[in-house]
């Protein structure tokens, strides 16, 4: 009540909001369960039984001849970590907190963080995934995995790409979610179990024909992760996919996002929630 705020410079304003933003990460990590360590296990283990899951099914389903010639757990891990990474960015910046939440009351607190720590919180984990499963495959089952990937730069930055396609249209949903929350609940889950297969991670797009590219073109996340097999594979050169047209939507929904975001603020009423 009786605190008086002192100005701050640009570089002191900016390493208080990364200290802010960085605290909200860590809680948006742990929230899930008290134990650091099991919180960040628990998120991990999902993605491992993901790629187990789908190896085993393309195993028994004999699909194993239709992948890129090479590494078959490179190309199951290419599809399901951009996958993983999407959807659980889309959903965590969507599930962040909004201008109604009791989060909102302590001041130095502002959606702009909660969204951006939501956003890294999840690249966080699915990056610590990422290196532990490489980890394991490289000492137990092939050595000489790091070398068969073609272009390790290029993955990742088709991981990050995934990531901030997730982001932008999670953003988008979160912009709506206030004034129509059970479509956009319903919206999300079917776009997201509809990326089971949309996302193409099961294909390889050179060998789509045409009648069924356009069922899948439309979507970024198909298009980053053709492109990381193309980086991943020496001998996989991607004719059907562009990594530019996903950075161009994600880039034009994220500000159609934080567009959205801002009126909604704007707007906000405590009501709200009890229309959740």
């Amino acid at each position: 009540m009786f605190q008086t705020s002192a100005p701050r410079s640009r570089l002191t304003s900016a390493v208080y909001i990364a200290e802010l933003i960085y605290h909200n990460a860590v809680r948006s990590v742990r929230k899930t369960h008290g134990n650091a360590f099991m919180a960040i296990f628990m998120n991990m283990l999902q993605t491992v039984i993901f790629v187990l899951a789908f190896y085993f099914m393309f195993m028994i389903l004999g699909l194993r001849g239709t992948a890129v010639r090479g590494d078959f757990m490179i190309y199951i891990m290419t599809g399901i970590f951009l996958y993983m990474t999407h959807t659980k960015t889309l959903s965590a910046v969507m599930g962040s907190e909004g201008p109604a939440s009791p989060m909102m009351q302590h001041a130095p607190m502002n959606t702009m963080i909660a969204i951006l720590s939501a956003m890294l919180g999840t690249l966080y984990i699915q990056i610590l995934s990422l290196v532990a499963i490489l980890f394991v495959y490289d000492v137990a089952f092939n050595p000489f995995v790091m070398q068969e990937i073609n272009d390790p730069i290029g993955c990742m930055a088709m991981i990050l790409l995934s990531w901030f396609s997730g982001a932008a249209i999670g953003m988008l949903f979160l912009a709506l979610k206030p004034w129509f929350p059970t479509p956009v609940q319903i919206i999300s889950t079917v776009y997201q179990r509809a990326n089971m297969i949309a996302s193409g991670k099961m294909f390889v797009a050179n060998t789509m024909p045409g009648y069924m590219l356009v069922m899948f073109d439309w979507n970024p996340l198909f298009h980053t992760i053709d492109q990381s097999r193309g980086y991943a594979f020496v001998n996989y050169n991607p004719r059907n996919s562009e990594w530019d047209y996903a950075l161009y939507l994600s880039i034009v929904l994220i500000m159609i996002g934080l567009m959205g975001e801002f009126y909604t603020r704007k707007h906000a009423s405590a009501s709200w929630a009890a229309r959740r």
